[in-house]
């Protein structure tokens, strides 16, 4: 019975990689020189320091690029609320997130079954899908619908088994 995964992964250090890039870039960038702006990576974050809010969503940008260039998808960042932090400096954290939740999980399986494809079933195994089908076609009829809809996090699929 053929069948395939459905995950929502983020390649950390491709992440690392790009917040290392921005923060170099806002080092030598003459409109951030001696504005303490500043990109730091947590464990599962990326915390962003600006004196400005209009310096903030700069920095957003430079951050966006630098993610693009290194094909990390930008619906895998989830931004939390400007805030107030010392020296009247302000503060955003961007939220990296991976894996798939379980309401996430349930839209798939809602959309797996509207197709009305015979045979086609999809299962929530932890932070994955698990979709298995009859047929190959169908399997890939499902992979295209998934892809047309917009459920504001990345999907992959992979795992396809024979």
């Amino acid at each position: 019975m053929p069948s395939f995964d459905v995950t929502s992964e983020v390649d950390f250090q491709e992440v690392r990689n790009a917040v290392d890039q921005a923060s170099r870039e806002v080092t030598t960038r003459f409109d951030f020189k001696g504005t303490g702006a500043s990109v730091e990576l947590a464990d599962t974050s990326i915390e962003l320091h600006a004196p400005t809010e209009d310096r903030l969503r700069a920095l957003v940008q430079v951050l966006e690029e630098k993610l693009v260039r290194r094909q990390v998808s930008l619906k895998s960042l989830s931004y939390g609320k400007v805030e107030e932090a010392s020296k009247g400096t302000v503060r955003q954290i961007a939220s990296l997130q991976a894996g798939i939740s379980a309401d996430h999980a349930k839209k798939i399986n809602k959309i797996v079954r509207d197709l009305g494809l015979k045979g086609v079933t999809s299962q929530a195994q932890g932070d994955q899908v698990r979709v298995t089908g009859k047929k190959r076609d169908e399997l890939q009829a499902v992979i295209a619908a998934l892809k047309v809809e917009d459920l504001g996090i990345p999907l992959q699929y992979g795992n396809f088994r024979d």
